[in-house]
């Protein structure tokens, strides 16, 4: 069976994704700044959060943030489900899909996938494709990623000395909520990898302007998705 053509809305959406990530990639010297505490106020990019202590000498590190109007047990629920195979990322899947991860973004949330624990993979493609495993969890509040080998999907951690291929990656997704009612989602990247151009053009100069891209489309999405169930849940609010 022959999958639906993409919509107008598909399009434009994956155009746009597609225009950004080159725009970024080419002026990341200029952009920089911006987009690696991109949503994220001064308290956000200087306050201890979940995890921290993991990569206390990171090579590479950013932090962004967004208001969501709803409240941390409307926004957990999407992110339990992250990850290839489940709830997808809730970014530019199209784009995604173009290399193969076979992501699949989820418009509602899904009981089979909530119960989630330490040690649990996350994948951004199918078997072969990088992936996190969860490291550290705390239901409704935080939930720390670190990157894993695709091959043993082990994580990597801190030996001396270090391996030619030591790459250390925690990624973080914290909610806040505040007194107003809202809750602010809060990502943390955190990279330690050892020197040399090779490492320095993947992630610095690759991968971190991509990544952007991607995770504001995430939050984005999320935020949407959350507050759609809010307003459901209370529509007197909407």
């Amino acid at each position: 069976m022959s999958e639906s053509k993409w919509s107008l809305r598909e399009i434009g959406e994956t155009i746009f994704g597609a225009l950004a990530v080159a725009v970024c990639l080419v002026f990341s010297p200029l952009l920089r700044g911006w987009y690696n505490r991109w949503g994220a106020t001064i308290h956000d990019q200087f306050r201890a959060l979940p995890g921290d202590e993991r990569t206390p000498d990171f090579v590479l590190g950013y932090t962004r943030a967004i208001t969501i109007h709803a409240a941390p047990d409307q926004i957990w629920p999407w992110l339990a489900q992250i990850g290839q195979g489940k709830g997808g990322l809730y970014s530019y899947d199209h784009l995604e899909n173009l290399i193969g991860c076979q992501i699949h973004n989820a418009q509602r949330i899904m009981p089979e996938y909530q119960q989630i624990q330490v040690g649990d993979v996350v994948r951004l493609g199918p078997k072969g494709y990088p992936l996190y495993k969860i490291t550290l969890l705390t239901p409704g509040r935080a939930m720390l990623l670190t990157g894993a080998d695709p091959k043993t999907e082990n994580y990597a951690v801190v030996t001396d000395p270090m391996p030619e291929t030591y790459l250390i990656y925690n990624w973080l997704l914290f909610l806040d909520p505040q007194s107003d009612g809202t809750t602010r989602l809060i990502t943390r990247t955190r990279m330690a990898y050892n020197p040399g151009f090779g490492n320095w053009f993947m992630w610095r100069v690759l991968m971190e302007p991509i990544n952007f891209v991607m995770e504001r489309k995430m939050l984005l999405g999320i935020k949407q998705r959350a507050e759609s169930l809010e307003r459901q849940l209370h529509p007197a609010l909407a």
